[in-house]
């Protein structure tokens, strides 16, 4: 298999996007415009009011954005009738069965589906339990059921998370979760009793007239509690957790790929490097150190730190929807880094520093450097809380304290509500920043065994998915840090 039979699997065809507006939606939208412009349609399903809505939500979400450049310097005066061409929105939300789309509409569609990739998800960690349910797992339900009224479907595509794993030490397997299976020994999960315990809680709260900030709450406790009740860290992996046990107990008669990247971080290569949009874990350390606003962060640097270029993983869903359009069953893909090039969190630490030491950051009016504190890290949870103990929470007593006459009380709740808050993200990123597993990528190692290695292809970068020839040091110092500086860090300059 070469880069011109994956081109050319994608002649033609009509594929249904979900998640287009998304970070990763959005670079696989790019991607397949750019390099086979003979794709026959890519329906997008956009969360709207209506089709001109949707419209406008796709030119100022999708294609509007930066790294549609070089497409646009393709097609000149051209693009927006390529792209009126080639996109076809569909008003509809996946929670809703049949997507909340008319019957008549329903049928065309299905008629004309080639390959379906299911990118929409909410994924919040803390996301309230009945949203992150609907998206997450009834979302997958809705998507496997239209798939099955697909005539001549060819391929169904899933982009789950590597993290499903919950907290698991070791070597992590490519290997699919049974339904009712669980991370926790001694624990059974049913979807439906899920479910049903969502729509009772809802009741309630309404019943008790809770106003929409007390329902958020208790939706949100209640999510956290059911993924740590069966093992999982947080709300976000137990529900796409559930919507892949869903997924392989409701497939039909045509191939399905779940794919699982790890933390996926900005372009490496191609169209524009650096582009990213949304915030990860590793860019609030960043970003926190660009603005000191952060001292310290939870991280072991000797872990690894398992990310992946979002274009490597697009090229990972291209080159797999390619390989098993012949095949039936499913297979699970780890797009991640930790076995084949792993990169501990002192890289990150080491490039960052290097790099701001060059390139100092300056705020203000008149464009004074700031003065670059190093960050403290702390690698247990422990160590962190007995630091928060000392330098904040104390400090936050006494103030309690002269706060009961009266005085300084509006400083304290803020100052608390700022403490608690610290709080919770420490407990939510713990699992990430001192995850201790690595991911075995044994099927993916054979996808790219298969792949033609001639070099004499001038296209064959298009769809490297490699992390063995990335240089983390290069990639954070030259790509990703300035690429996290430029698109997600207004209001500070860099010399």
């Amino acid at each position: 298999m070469d880069a011109d039979s994956i081109l050319e699997y994608f002649r033609g065809k009509s594929i249904l996007i979900t998640g287009s507006t998304g970070f990763l939606g959005k670079v696989l939208v790019e991607k397949i415009l750019r390099v086979q412009p003979d794709v026959k349609k890519l329906f997008l399903l956009i969360r709207a009011s209506g089709i001109e809505s949707a419209k406008l939500r796709i030119q100022s979400e999708v294609t509007g954005k930066e790294i549609f450049q070089v497409l646009k310097e393709k097609h000149g005066a051209g693009f927006d009738n390529f792209i009126e061409e080639k996109i076809c929105p569909l008003v509809g939300d996946i929670m809703y069965a049949n997507f909340g789309l008319d019957t008549a509409k329903l049928i065309e569609l299905s008629k004309d589906i080639d390959i379906i990739v299911n990118g929409a998800a909410t994924t919040k960690f803390s996301e309230r339990y009945d949203v992150a349910f609907d998206t997450n797992v009834l979302g997958t339900k809705h998507v496997c059921a239209f798939a099955n009224k697909c005539t001549k479907l060819k391929m169904l595509l899933h982009v789950s998370t590597a993290y499903v794993a919950g907290e698991q030490v070791g070597t992590i397997t490519e290997k699919p979760f049974l339904m009712g299976e669980t991370l926790r020994v001694g624990t059974i999960l049913d979807i439906e009793s899920e479910l049903n315990m969502i729509k009772v809680t809802r009741t309630e709260q309404r019943a008790n007239s809770s106003t929409e900030k007390a329902e958020r709450k208790t939706m949100k406790e209640l999510g956290l509690m059911r993924a740590r009740h069966f093992g999982w860290p947080n709300t976000y992996v137990f529900t796409k957790a559930m919507g892949e046990m869903l997924l392989g107990q409701l497939q039909g008669d045509f191939p399905v790929i779940i794919l699982r990247p790890s933390m996926i971080t900005s372009i490496l290569k191609e169209p524009l490097p650096g582009w990213m949009e949304g915030i990860r874990t590793i860019d609030s350390v960043i970003i926190g150190y660009a603005k000191q606003t952060f001292s310290f962060f939870l991280v072991d640097l000797d872990l690894i730190m398992d990310v992946i270029p979002v274009d490597m993983v697009v090229n990972a869903m291209m080159v797999s929807m390619a390989a098993h359009h012949e095949e039936k069953g499913h297979i699970i893909y780890h797009v991640t880094s930790s076995v084949r090039n792993p990169a501990p969190y002192s890289i990150l630490a080491e490039s960052g520093h290097r790099y701001f030491f060059d390139n100092p950051p300056c705020t203000g009016r008149n464009g004074e450097r700031v003065r670059l504190h190093k960050m403290r890290f702390f690698n247990t949870v422990e160590r962190l809380r007995l630091h928060m103990a000392i330098k904040y929470k104390l400090p936050l007593e006494m103030l309690r304290l002269v706060a009961l006459c009266g005085v300084f009380s509006q400083r304290y709740n803020k100052l608390s509500r700022k403490y608690r808050f610290v709080m919770q993200l420490i407990e939510l990123y713990a699992p990430f920043s001192l995850f201790k597993g690595c991911f075995d990528d044994t099927n993916l190692e054979k996808l790219r065994m298969a792949m033609n290695k001639d070099q004499s292809n001038n296209e064959a970068y298009y769809f490297d998915f490699d992390p063995k020839s990335i240089n983390w040091d290069d990639y954070f110092y030259s790509v990703h840090i300035p690429g996290v500086l430029k698109y997600m860090c207004d209001g500070v300059i860099f010399n």
